[in-house]
């Protein structure tokens, strides 16, 4: 009897609402074979990938493991049966290592229960060089260039050690040279006897990887077959339902005009002395691998980014774009590869997203008109040929082809001459890619000049009258679309000497290092620490008591609690939110901390700190479950939270006060009283820092809790319990919100309901100033401490120096802005680094 296969879907059905997505559907994965799943867009290949995988659990049918039902209640459900997904959209995360990226959520640990570093970082050595990545485990994944994340994606699914392997649309994004990477992986896995299903576009590969083939169509399985037992064409009819006459439809070759030349077109670092010439009905192909400056060159055609050599000519006339709209005024349109992040806004409807370049338009007098808007897109989207419920429908509903005519309807109606496409038929099936093909080539017959820039060397050369080769942003080589091949491009494409290879490989190495003798001098903290320096010695010069003993130590008193108060901010800034109640939860802990104090006397500093801190915790809480249950915006949330609980303070608090003799010596002498030399309330703030780094840095939760705020959806798509890390910080938040009232409370003696009044900018400005990125996924503790410093610095040096302390939120707001501007700064130069380094 043979064995069962490991998984398998059983008559699975699976709707969202009243939408079929998969009906009926049975297939198996066996052992040591590659089952291909073919299909259009759309025609459920996804919603296989994510009932395997755990994401979705079916509507009716059932998932089978080693023959027996199963139930995957999340990815992690999948994770621990042995199942790893390569997901089309990699669930990574910008802010963390390559290391933990690999192994979130599944992090080996010591035997203390906390992350054990070194067993992670030798596991990710190992599957970086299984897949060829040559990159320190430790740098941050946020440096790498998509593809080399693609193959970030796939070590992950390697890491797991699984026995099914499920790859979708693994190869989009690679390279030529990594693909066969990833092929020799898949059969080193095939001898191992993993089973694996491989979800793709590129019909070569899925005939050079499968050993069967099944075809989905419409939520449908149409068939499953040997590889042998079907051909190409065969297998195109049953994804479509209709043979596809030509993929590269014939057109006649008879270009026009000049219309656009560059000449010497350069850009530091990217590309150089690209001369190139567009005519009116011309296609002409950029080819080159990832890399190679194909993109870079069209961001510089449609203004995105601008040269440092050379000129760009539009009939015959020298042009300059400063922005994106100059190139349009010039009538260039360009549809960006990256579809998600640029070519559209995911949230924003099918109608919103058609009418974006020309919704003045749509408004004539400043008054939008949506019937006004549909007249102007609908035919363009009605060419497209598009499958979609209404014209309100969200644009992330909709499959990737269809997406991808949304996004070339959207530029088509802005009737431009000039056309930048930028690998149009990217991640869509084989049957929309024919539609895609024929309006490329009815466009040129109308007269359009496209530049047409793909990673597949066949539709390079079915669709194009001349294809320029680029490697490294050199020109090498331009070819007649008629008499030009697959190899003559390619040898183009890759050809380079030994010495520029080596060249290239120090400029990586020496780039992804990032030493070097003065490399201490681009981090943050060090500017911090040159900003306290350059307010302490001109202000210690004119004001010796700056540097006093009483001086330092009362700064290092206000410093703690702001530093407490900074943490918290942090944890929820991490998380992709904010807290603008902290300072009203701090307030109305303090006088709760005080109240308790005066009524039990016996109890003092037990009752004061647990008052407050429940206080914190429930605040904290609550503010957490409205964010993530109520789905509402934290700002929203906790601007409300701020106004409910500083309005409720007021009305406990009745315009009394607590006064210094009204509360116990104890309990006035907590925060002052010295251990080892320093105030407690010093060395408290150093135990919650020291705490929070073993929280942050040591455990699973805390590298989640940074996932969570990097990529929210990428860490769904993996298991990890997005809301309620949400919640646990908003939790933990308001807790140290708590104790930060109770030692305001003792440390300033008289408390009122007017505690920390404004103090939440102050709070918010530390973390930004510290480095925590509002984006969400990125902070130090190192960062908050010495943005806590940097700006007491500021303000203590302001007041020894007489300067009237209503300057001081106006310089707390240049702060932040400065802050803000600098971080931005950082992330640009980040990604044109990113973007310059050689293949």
């Amino acid at each position: 009897m043979t064995n069962p296969a490991p998984v398998a879907l059983r008559e699975i059905t699976k709707a969202f609402g009243g939408t079929v997505a998969l009906r009926s559907a049975s297939f198996d994965l066996r052992a040591g074979e590659v089952l291909a799943l073919l299909g259009e867009n759309g025609a459920g290949k996804s919603t296989c990938v994510k009932l395997i995988a755990g994401v979705y659990a079916p509507t009716e049918g059932s998932v089978l493991l080693d023959g027996r039902s199963v139930v995957f209640h999340s990815p992690q459900d999948a994770q621990a049966a042995g199942i790893a997904v390569m997901h089309q959209h990699p669930g990574l995360f910008p802010d963390l290592s390559l290391a933990e990226n690999i192994y979130l959520g599944h992090m080996p640990r010591d035997r203390f229960g906390g992350i054990d570093g070194a067993a992670m970082l030798d596991g990710a050595r190992r599957v970086l060089t299984m897949v060829g990545l040559d990159a320190p485990a430790g740098t941050r994944l946020g440096e790498l260039r998509t593809s080399e994340q693609q193959l970030v994606e796939i070590a992950r699914a390697l890491s797991l050690d699984a026995r099914v392997l499920i790859m979708d649309e693994p190869t989009a994004a690679l390279s030529q040279r990594e693909v066969e990477r990833l092929f020799d992986v898949v059969d080193n896995l095939r001898r191992r006897g993993v089973a694996m299903m491989f979800v793709g576009h590129r019909m070569d590969e899925i005939f050079r990887i499968a050993d069967r083939i099944a075809v989905l169509r419409d939520g449908r399985l149409i068939d499953i077959r040997p590889k042998a037992n079907l051909d190409r064409s065969a297998a195109i009819a049953m994804m479509v339902g209709r043979e596809i006459g030509g993929l590269y439809p014939e057109r006649g070759r008879c270009p026009g005009k000049l219309i656009l030349e560059t000449r010497g077109l350069s850009k530091d670092g990217v590309f150089s002395n690209i001369d190139l010439n567009l005519h009116e009905g011309e296609v002409l192909g950029l080819g080159g691998l990832v890399g190679s400056g194909r993109t870079e060159i069209a961001r510089v055609l449609f203004g995105i980014d601008r040269p440092d050599a050379g000129e760009i000519l539009i009939d015959g006339r020298a042009v300059v774009f400063n922005n994106t709209r100059d190139a349009m005024d010039h009538r260039i349109a360009y549809v960006s590869e990256d579809r998600l992040g640029q070519s559209l806004v995911m949230d924003f409807s099918i109608l919103d997203n058609a009418v974006l370049p020309i919704v003045g338009q749509a408004a004539p007098h400043g008054l939008y008109s949506r019937e006004r808007a549909i007249g102007l897109v609908a035919d363009w989207l009605g060419r497209m040929k598009l499958r979609f419920a209404g014209y309100e429908q969200p644009v992330n509903q909709l499959s990737g082809g269809n997406q991808q005519k949304v996004a070339l309807a959207k530029w088509l109606r802005t009737e431009p001459r000039i056309l930048i496409l930028d690998e149009p038929t990217q991640g869509i099936d084989v049957g929309t890619k024919a539609e895609v093909h024929a309006m490329i080539a009815e466009l040129a017959r109308q007269g359009l000049a496209i530049v047409l820039i793909s990673s597949e060397m066949p539709e390079l050369i079915g669709m194009c009258d001349r294809i320029v080769a680029l490697r490294e942003g050199q020109k090498t080589g331009e070819f007649d679309g008629r008499t030009a091949t697959q190899e003559k491009v390619l040898e183009a494409a890759t050809r380079s000497s030994d010495l520029e290879q080596a060249a290239s490989a120090a400029v990586v190495l020496n780039k992804r290092a990032g030493t070097g003798p003065l490399e201490f001098l681009k981090r943050r903290e060090f500017g911090l620490l040159a900003a306290m320096i350059a307010v302490v010695v001109p202000v210690a010069i004119m004001n010796p008591r700056m540097l006093s003993a009483a001086n330092v130590t009362a700064v290092a008193m206000d410093a703690s609690l702001l530093i407490v108060a900074a943490l918290a901010q942090m944890l929820v800034l991490l998380t992709r939110n904010i807290d603008l109640s902290i300072a009203s939860v701090i307030g109305l802990a303090a006088y709760m901390a005080a109240s308790m104090v005066q009524a039990h006397p016996g109890i003092d500093i037990a009752v004061g700190v647990s008052a407050a801190c429940a206080v914190g915790l429930a605040a904290g809480l609550l503010n957490g479950l409205i964010v993530t249950k109520g789905k509402i915006p934290a700002i929203v949330v906790t601007l409300a939270s701020m106004s409910i609980l500083r309005g409720f303070n007021s009305l406990w608090a009745a315009g009394d006060q607590v006064s210094a003799d009204e509360v116990t010596q104890t309990w006035l002498d907590m925060t002052s009283h010295k251990v080892l030399g320093l105030p407690l309330i010093v060395v408290l703030a150093a135990v919650i820092l020291a705490a929070s780094y073993v929280l942050l840095y040591r455990t699973a939760f805390g590298r989640e809790l940074y996932a969570t705020g990097s990529n929210p959806d990428g860490a769904r798509l993996i298991g990890i319990p997005a809301d309620r890390r949400i919640i646990a910080a908003f939790a933990i938040a308001g807790l140290l919100g708590g104790i930060c009232g109770a030692l305001w409370a003792s440390r300033y003696a008289t408390v009122d309901a007017r505690v920390a009044l404004g103090f939440e900018l102050t709070v918010i400005a530390s973390a930004v100033v510290g480095g925590v990125a509002i984006r969400g996924g990125s902070g130090t503790l190192l960062g908050i401490v010495l943005g806590s410093l940097t700006l007491l610095v500021i303000k203590n040096g302001l007041t020894l120096v007489r300067v009237d302390p209503l300057w001081l939120q106006g310089v707390y707001g240049l702060v932040i802005l400065v802050a803000v501007s600098i971080d931005a700064l950082i992330v640009r130069r980040a990604d044109q680094l990113r973007q310059r380094r050689p293949k």
